[in-house]
Formats: structure tokens, sequence, C-alpha cells
């Protein structure tokens, strides 16, 4: 018999490189001379291994190939059932909680949603680089299944893309679409890597501590919102760094459309298509109105409006709008002293709206993602052309404006259905015993997957470990639904899809 870790199917190979990756916080553990934590994260890892090499020996008779449908089913599965192995290590060292809270903090760092499960205080620091590395990978995992996975079978967004039929399914051979998975990682996962290291650099340089920008260069990569104990304002005012963290953030708006014929990412990270024009435009637009509104408090109050603090309130709504705009959910350092300083308090339900609208297709942030809000704007402009010219004929600047507009039913679809799930989520949380306040911000936090929005909406975090178990459940059901989408679920009951 042959050993073939590689002809596993990809559920397997996910649960490979989470028992793996503890060895990182291991190490780390061992280098503060924290020997429990260590034991605990080397020892799972390596049962995890074993577990993997018996598999991988009992099948090796077999040949095992996966469709594109099972390779949808294996990055469903990994995201609900991997959190069970990855919170063994954290339940081990935290010990005075139940498992159940620990699984729902690793769905929370594994979907990028980055709910604050735990008070920072409670966990040590190898904790917080835990939960930060299982959110940077699985950033990356959605990224690379959304260009290996997703695209090939017009999900995830590409439904919309203007190079794709709606109604035409690529059809690939299942080792050819092993091959293609292997290409793309090879691809993305060096260059995603190589942008945290310079992120991280780049934040050192600027004056954080190393293992803090280690924390937030992965929280930024993977849109997590993730941080240790400290947090951006607990480093006083930092332009750098702030400025260094909006730049990378953007990345999450459009890093480019998938070149599926020849198999890789395209050369044009950052193209200047509708996606990066529109939420450049959402930002200026949100950015310089919450200015004005604080800037006519202040003249309101007789106080001087140009000098230094009016550059902070600009800044703190241009960097806080991107963050909830990417699903990152950070608020700027300057933004509290911006709201005390012109007396106006932005109301949290702006960044409801904000968060629903998300980032890019093929990116790390979640929400309805920007293509699809994009197309029904293309298609309402349309429309309301000929209510007013009945006779004309459309025109647009562009053959891919024209595409997406065309494509704008199928992006409806998907407004329906995240509004239904929307209000069925919300609906079984308030059942569940949640107030409907909670319950309704709770639900569209995990359907963005932004866990920040909860402090910007409440002015404090929910204590997530006094809910229920089964909200718990609901609220994870909810954060893999709204990562993976719902038009990808339901990919999975659809006959045309299991012949992909």
């Amino acid at each position: 018999m042959e050993l073939r870790l590689y002809q596993l199917p990809l559920f397997f190979h996910l649960f490979g490189l989470a028992a793996l990756s503890m060895m990182v916080p291991s190490a780390h553990a061992l280098v503060m001379e924290n020997y429990a934590e260590a034991r605990s994260f080397f020892y799972t890892g390596m049962l995890g291994l074993f577990f993997l090499f018996m598999i991988a020996i009992a099948a090796s008779n077999r040949k095992i190939m996966e469709s594109g449908v099972q390779q949808l089913a294996s990055l469903a599965f990994g995201l609900l059932l991997l959190p069970l192995f990855l919170a063994i290590p954290e339940y081990d060292i935290i010990q005075n909680t139940y498992f159940i809270n620990t699984y729902f903090d690793m769905v929370s760092a594994l979907t990028t949603t980055g709910l604050v499960v735990f008070e920072p205080d409670r966990i040590s620091d190898t904790l917080h680089l835990w939960r930060a590395l299982v959110a940077w990978m699985g950033g990356v995992l959605i990224w690379l299944a959304a260009a290996a996975i997703l695209a090939p079978m017009n999900l995830g967004g590409f439904e919309v893309a203007a190079d794709r039929n709606v109604h035409k399914a690529h059809f690939l051979t299942a080792a050819e679409r092993k091959r293609f998975l292997k290409r793309t990682t090879i691809a993305l996962f060096p260059f995603y890597a190589t942008l945290t290291a310079f992120l991280w650099l780049g934040l050192t340089i600027s004056g954080m501590p190393g293992f803090d920008s280690l924390i937030f260069a992965m929280s930024i990569l993977a849109t997590s919102g993730i941080t240790g104990v400290n947090e951006i304002s607990d480093f006083g005012a930092n332009w750098v760094a702030e400025f260094i963290m909006l730049l990378f953030l953007f990345l999450a708006l459009s890093r480019g459309r998938l070149d599926q014929d020849r198999g890789y990412w395209g050369t044009r990270v950052l193209p200047s298509g509708p996606e990066l024009q529109l939420g450049i435009t959402i930002i200026t637009f949100l950015g310089l109105l919450l200015a004005s509104i604080q800037l006519y408090s202040i003249g309101s109050a007789d106080m001087p409006l140009f000098g230094i603090s009016t550059f902070k309130v600009i800044w703190a709504n241009i960097f806080t709008v991107t963050s909830f705009l990417t699903t990152n959910g950070w608020s700027s350092a300057y933004w509290l002293d911006a709201q005390n300083w012109s007396g106006f308090f932005v109301p949290g339900i702006l960044f409801l709206g904000i968060v629903l609208i998300g980032g890019g297709v093929a990116t790390t942030a979640g929400g309805v993602k920007l293509l699809r809000v994009y197309a029904l704007y293309a298609n309402a402009v349309r429309e309301i052309d000929q209510l007013v010219h009945p006779s004309s004929v459309g025109q647009t600047r562009s053959v891919y404006q024209s595409e997406l507009r065309s494509k704008a039913f199928i992006a409806w679809i998907f407004f329906m259905l995240f509004a239904i799930s929307l209000s069925l989520i919300t609906l079984a949380l308030a059942g569940a015993g949640m107030s409907f306040e909670v319950a309704l911000v709770s639900c569209i936090s995990a359907l963005s997957t932004t866990g920040p929005l909860m402090n910007m909406v409440f002015g404090d975090d929910v204590d997530f470990i006094a809910i229920g178990t089964v909200s718990k459940l609901i609220m994870s059901f909810a954060m893999v639904l709204g990562k993976l989408e719902v038009l990808v679920l339901l990919a999975l009951f659809t006959p045309e899809i299991w012949r992909s």
C-alpha cells in the first residue's frame, strides 16, 4: 500500500493544516516558558496528525477523486466541524468554561467574524495568537476556495461577473479540479503570506509592539477584527499605523478577478472596476457627510472650525467607514475623541447598513458584496432611464457594465435570500431567549462576519458566554452561512451542480 495524503478529500487536508498550525502557538508558549500551554497545543496537534495518517493508511488502496459539489461540501463541513478540533487546546487551557464556548469562539475565528467571546484579560497571549492565526487561515481558505472552487461553479459572487454566463457551468474532471486547487494554492498563498509579512513589518516600524503588530496584520488581511489585549486606541494616536492599515484594508474592496481559463489569479491586484469605484464612492460620501454634520455642530457651538482637530474628524470617519465596509470592524483611535469634540455621536444603525454592503467578490470580506450592489444599481439606472425615454436603446460606458446590468436578476435573488436568512435567524435567536435588538444586531454581525459591530452599536460587547447553547449553535450556523453565502449552500442541493 502506498500512503497518498494528496488523494484524501479536501476536508482532511484542512484538518492536517489545522493540526500543523498548532505548532506555532506551541512554539510561542515554549518561548514564553508557559510549558502547560505548549504541551496542550503540541499534543493536540500531534494527535491530529496521527489521526490523519491513520485515515491515509486506511484509504491508501482507494482512489478518491472529489467532484465540485464534494469539494463544496468539504468546505462547508470544514467550517462547521474543524472548530471542534481547533477548540480542544483552548478548552484545555481555559478550563473553567464549557466546551461550547470555545467551539463558538473558534467558529467565530475561522469564519473571520471575530466576536469577543472571552474577555481579553482572561486568555493568555498564546491564545490571542491562536485566535488570530485561526482567523488568518480562515481568510486564506476563503480566498483560495473562491478562486479554485466557487469560481468554476459560478458561485460566491462570480455568478454576476461580467465574463461569466450565469446559466453555464464549468465542468471539470476531478483530476482537473485537484490540479487547479493545487496551482491556485501555490500561486496565492505566498502572496497572502507576503502581504501579511509586509504589513507586520510596517506596523512594527510605525511604533507598535511586534506581537500586537502581528495580530493586527493577520486580522487586517483576514478582515477578522480580532485583537489581542490591546486595541488601536490603546497605543494612542498613531497616524502612520492607521494609514498603513487603511492601505491594506482597501485590498478587501477588490483583489482582482480570476482568470479561469488560465487557472491563476490575474495580475491586476487592484483593478479600476466597479467594485473599487463604488467602495471609494461610499467611503468618500459617508466620510464627508459625517464630517460635515460634525463640523456644523462645532460651528453651532461657536468653536473654531479649522485646525488639527478638523483633520482628526475627517480621518476618523474615513478610516472607520472603510474598516466597517470591509467588515473588519475597527474604529480609529480618533473616533471617540472626534465625536466628543463635535458633540455629534454617529448612530450605530449606520454601520448596520455599511457592513451589509460588504467588500469585494473573492475577498475575505463578508456582506452582500459590492459587485452585486453595483449590478442592482446599474439595472435601476437603466430602468429609470426607460421610464423617462421608453423608446431608447440602452447604452453603457463599457461592456463590463452592460453585462453586470443584465445579471441584476441573480443579484436580486441573492439579496432576497440574504434578507430571508436575516429574518429567519433573527427570529430564531429571539425565540431562543435574546432580546429583539440584540438578536437583530447579532444576526447582522454573523451574516456579515463583522464581530466588532456589537461594540459599535451597543457601546459594549455582548456577553456571549451568558447566552444559551441553542443561541450559540444558531449563531455558529449564521457565521458559516455568512462566510459561504446562502447561494453556495443551496448549490449543494441543486442537481445541475452535482454534475459539475
